[in-house]
């Protein structure tokens, strides 16, 4: 029976309520008719049949409404104007056959006389058993509706939010990857060696940009490593001027993060922080957990607010705006970028889940992270 594997669970247990309903119902009135007024048991009987009639009904009803829902809403009215009366013959003459019938009244003029005798308050029950089955059709297929238009609502704001994080992705890397030559381009003739180890260099850079552009989320090791290599090949240039250090807690390295997150960040203080400053400085990357919550910072002692550019112009902003949104993206606007900038230089820093813990303990924890 695969065919009753398909059928939804919601209107199986429908159709179970329903013929439960008319089950009970057909019991009781049965038994009160063969207590109180007719004390034969072809009356228990003959409420039997008409339950499994009227289950068999059921189905056809649903069938009914179901192909009547395909066309506006004038011609529905209309079909189930139809299905009733239709119902309500079908019903009366099978209630006629197990009562009158058996009992010899088998004349069309009989028929007729127990037709009409239902045409009064007893009529209700056969129109009221239509009316019910059909509301609830319609009242399942309500909630369906809603239901699939929250879906598609859920699907399509995955699929912006998928195209949003894509365009990022391809605004970054050429970014990058222009800023990184443009860094190379004054120093390949100057030794070969170092030309070869920076080319070693640029490739794992490359290598690492173009993956991220098909990766959704990868280890921090690897964009850790990443940085390394790109900070790397800017102490080339900038030589003992720039300094790269980094605090990472161990138990971080395999949080998942989404790739080049950090590259922004870095090159916003080279570029901005240590390179205009003539004595240089120092670059930190800072990684700590605190309970599901990981707190990542890059911080200069550059020029800071002396800076004539500092985030939100040229093209490092459009890197740092570009991170802030795919933060937003992955995790949520508490993720966002929180820049502080004085004289003696500037920290960016965010925080993301890597569980999902309450709210209130989030930003107890966060609270804790930023004001220790």
């Amino acid at each position: 029976m695969k065919w009753l594997d398909k059928i939804p669970r919601i209107w199986k247990m429908a159709y179970g309520l329903i013929c439960l309903w008319y089950f009970l119902n057909f019991t009781v009135s049965a038994i009160i008719e063969w207590k109180f007024v007719n004390p034969q048991y072809y009356v228990l009987w003959n409420a039997l049949f008409l339950f499994e009639a009227l289950c068999a009904f059921i189905v056809l009803i649903f069938l009914w409404s179901h192909l009547l829902s395909r066309f506006r809403p004038t011609v529905q009215v209309i079909g189930h104007a139809l299905g009733l009366v239709i119902f309500f013959f079908m019903m009366g003459t099978l209630s006629y056959f197990f009562t009158d019938y058996m009992e010899g009244l088998v004349y069309f003029d009989h028929w007729e006389e127990y037709m009409i005798g239902l045409l009064s308050w007893e009529a209700l029950r056969f129109h009221d058993q239509y009316i019910i089955t059909v509301g609830v059709y319609y009242v399942i297929r309500y909630f369906q509706g809603l239901q699939q238009e929250e879906q598609e609502k859920s699907e399509l704001a995955i699929k912006n939010r998928e195209m949003q994080i894509s365009l990022l992705k391809s605004q970054i890397n050429p970014h990058f990857l222009f800023n990184t030559l443009n860094s190379i381009s004054t120093l390949v003739n100057s030794s070969k060696e170092q030309a070869r180890k920076l080319i070693t260099q640029l490739s794992d850079v490359f290598r690492y940009a173009l993956d991220a552009h098909s990766e959704q989320m990868v280890n921090l090791s690897k964009e850790i490593e990443f940085i390394e290599n790109y900070v790397r090949i800017q102490q080339v240039r900038f030589g003992e001027r720039l300094t790269f250090e980094r605090d990472i807690d161990p138990t971080c390295l395999n949080t998942k993060v989404p790739p080049m997150i950090l590259q922004p960040l870095v090159e916003n203080s080279v570029k901005y922080g240590i390179g205009p400053k003539e004595e240089g400085g120092i670059i930190s990357l800072t990684v700590r957990r605190s309970g599901s919550i990981i707190f990542f910072e890059v911080k200069d002692n550059g020029l800071g607010t002396k800076a004539k550019k500092i985030i939100g112009e040229s093209s490092s902003g459009i890197g740092m705006a570009n991170t802030d949104m795919r933060l937003r993206s992955y995790f949520g606007a508490q993720s966002k970028l929180r820049v502080r900038a004085n004289e003696k230089g500037y920290s960016v820093n965010f925080y993301i889940e890597d569980k999902e813990p309450t709210k209130k303990t989030n930003q107890n924890l966060f609270e804790k992270i930023i004001y220790e």
